[in-house]
C-alpha cells in the first residue's frame, strides 16, 4: 500500500517542516484547485518548485482545474512526478494523456463521486493510475462516501480481467477505518490529508494506514 499525505491539510506557514513529519510516506499528494472546476483555490507550480529540494518523495499532483492542458507542463517543470487530471474537464482525454506522455510524466485520471467508471474505461490501458474521489473535490476534512468502494471494486475487476497495471488511488475521508474498505476493494494508494497532518504524530498515522 502506497500512502500519499495530501499537503492541502499541511501547515502552509511551514510546508518544509510539515513534509518532514511525513517522511515515512512514499508519495506526497499535491492538490491544485482553481476556484472554477472546484469551489476552492490552492497552490500553483511555484509551491511545488519550492518544496522539491526538501524531499525525494514522489510528487503526485492532482489537477482539479478546468484547463489541465494549459498548466500541466508548468507542474512537471516544477518537479511533479505524476499528474492526474479530471476526466470531467477535458473534451479529448486521449489528447491530454498523450500530452502528459510527451512530458515524460506518469499519467492519472480522476473521477468525481457522480462520474462512472465506464466514462474512463477506454483509457485504462493508456494510464498509470485512476484516482477515485471518495468526497466531492475542493475541501479537506469531508466524510468518506461508501459508494466509492463499489468503483474501486469495479476498477479492480477490470484491471484483473484485462491484465492491466494501473494503480487505484482513493482520495477523501481516508482514515484507519475507511482504509480497510479501500484495501479490501483493491486500492493501491491511499491519499489522506486531515487524518495525517492534523495529528500530533503524522508519521505514526502514515504507518497506521500502511
Amino acid at each position: 500500500m502506497i500512502i500519499a499525505p495530501s499537503i492541502l491539510s499541511a501547515n502552509f506557514g511551514n510546508l518544509s517542516e510539515s513534509i518532514e513529519k511525513v517522511s515515512s510516506a512514499e508519495w506526497l499528494h499535491v492538490d491544485v484547485m482553481d476556484g472554477h472546476f472546484v469551489p476552492n483555490m490552492s497552490i500553483g507550480p511555484v509551491v511545488v518548485k519550492g518544496l522539491r529540494p526538501y524531499t525525494s518523495q514522489v510528487f503526485d499532483t492532482h489537477l482539479m482545474i478546468s484547463d489541465p492542458m494549459k498548466y500541466a507542463k508548468e507542474f512537471v517543470d516544477a518537479g511533479s512526478d505524476r499528474i492526474t487530471f479530471h476526466i470531467e474537464t477535458v473534451k479529448d482525454p486521449m489528447q491530454m494523456i498523450e500530452h502528459l506522455h510527451e512530458l515524460n510524466v506518469k499519467v492519472g485520471v480522476s473521477i468525481k463521486p457522480a462520474t462512472s467508471v465506464e466514462s474512463i474505461a477506454p483509457y485504462l490501458s493508456k494510464i498509470d493510475q485512476v484516482l477515485v474521489m471518495s468526497v466531492e473535490p475542493g475541501f479537506g476534512g469531508q466524510e468518506f462516501m461508501m459508494n466509492s468502494v463499489l468503483k474501486i471494486e469495479e476498477l479492480s475487476r477490470i484491471r484483473k480481467k484485462e491484465g492491466l497495471s494501473f494503480l487505484i488511488a482513493v482520495d477523501g475521508g481516508i482514515n484507519k477505518e475507511t482504509a480497510v474498505f479501500c484495501k479490501k476493494a483493491g486500492a493501491d494508494v491511499l491519499i489522506a490529508g486531515s487524518y495525517v497532518f492534523k495529528s500530533d504524530h503524522p508519521n505514526g498515522k502514515v504507518d497506521s494506514l500502511r
